[in-house]
């Protein structure tokens, strides 16, 4: 029988940066975050560039990784500035995770009445550079109260000629050491295959991930009081959980958020402590529950770390994505293939600020069909 590797060996040698700074391909990542599906491609060989709004966050990108990060608040007429890149095809993919609160539920699903959306802004990208593939990661949410709203995203990506295919992955079955379930929805021009799971029958544990860290007590560490125990108590019972939702070293943890990491106490991730006390998870802690190797280092406040920590894409899981993107980029042919997806398409109503500038009749139809008024009525 083979000999598991250990956890912290194999986010060092998964993700471990190539000192050459030559790369065969370009990818453009928005809404980038601190990096996390960034950390996954480039590990597997592609040069990114990094597009993101938050200073933070951009500052961890840049820190860590061997790329630009751009600090830009991204809107559908957002040029893409790849001046930093030598590479004369192209863009040969863009990435990314649009804003997820309009379909969280932690966001209230609000969808598309949600200002935070970025979906047309990564279409509106797609459309202008028409790489290869297109691929964005979002909330499980999108597929159940906002359906309606990720099927207009898949027509439009029709539209522009490409097949699209989508699943929710576990971050589990790729080797993250978290029950973590996301929609990844692929754009591509044929013969796009999802990777295989490297973990569905051995996950790494939460204990595996924290090792030592896990019975220690670290300078600053917060600690649940008697009344906030009681508080927890009671949310666990309201709640019906089958048992507490302290990090049980035994098992992937339950999802990272920002909620968890450093949020209201009820949903607190937390870990229970030989002498009985409980304490709050720290930066460290969570980056590892989420793949982030020891080496990458988070710039700014604790919340603002907790906060670029709970929205990334785990490493690892980019990473086996990657994988799968360079073998189609690599492919001698993309022909297109009869992909079912078992689904509905009902009629557009995303605005695309790109679209809506060069054909006016069509911004006004659409916005009639919504039942909104127009200057021509």
């Amino acid at each position: 029988m083979e000999c598991k590797v250990s956890y912290l060996n194999l986010i060092e040698k998964e993700l471990q940066l190539s000192h050459s700074q030559d790369s065969e391909y370009l990818v453009i990542d928005l809404f980038a975050g601190c990096g996390g599906l960034a950390l996954g491609f480039e590990a597997a060989g592609f040069k990114t560039i990094g597009y993101e709004i938050l200073e933070d966050a951009c500052g961890t990108y840049r820190y860590n990784l061997h790329s630009p990060c751009h600090q830009v608040n991204l809107t559908p007429l957002s040029i893409v500035d790849t001046r930093s890149a030598t590479f004369s095809r192209g863009i040969d993919a863009i990435i990314g995770g649009p804003p997820c609160q309009p379909f969280s539920v932690g966001g209230h699903q609000l969808g598309l009445k949600d200002s935070r959306d970025g979906f047309p802004t990564f279409i509106s990208t797609v459309k202008r550079y028409r790489p290869q593939l297109a691929l964005f990661e979002n909330v499980r949410g999108m597929l159940f109260r906002n359906k309606v709203y990720f099927e207009e995203i898949v027509e439009a990506l029709q539209e522009l000629d490409y097949i699209v295919e989508w699943q929710i992955l576990n971050a589990a079955d790729y080797g993250v050491p978290q029950k973590r379930e996301r929609l990844f929805c692929v754009a591509h021009k044929g013969g796009w295959k999802w990777p295989e799971k490297t973990h569905s029958h051995s996950p790494y544990t939460a204990g595996e991930a924290l090792e030592e860290l896990a019975f220690s007590v670290p300078q600053n560490s917060k600690f649940l009081t008697p009344s906030m125990d009681e508080y927890v108590k009671k949310y666990e019972i309201a709640s019906k959980c089958v048992k507490p939702r302290d990090v049980h070293l035994d098992t992937p943890c339950r999802t990272v958020t920002c909620r968890n990491l450093s949020g209201a106490t009820g949903d607190m991730l937390r870990i229970s402590l030989p002498d009985g006390r409980r304490r709050r998870l720290t930066v460290r802690e969570g980056a590892r529950l989420q793949s982030f190797p020891d080496w990458f280092e988070f710039k700014g406040s604790e919340n603002s770390q907790f906060n670029q920590i709970g929205n990334a894409v785990p490493p690892l899981l980019a990473k086996a994505l990657a994988r799968s993107v360079n073998a189609y980029l690599n492919s001698e042919c993309q022909q297109p293939q009869n992909v079912r997806q078992s689904t509905q398409y009902t009629q557009l109503s995303l605005d695309f600020a790109i679209d809506f500038l060069e054909n006016p009749v069509r911004k006004n139809r659409k916005l009639q069909q919504r039942g909104v008024a127009t200057d021509a009525e």
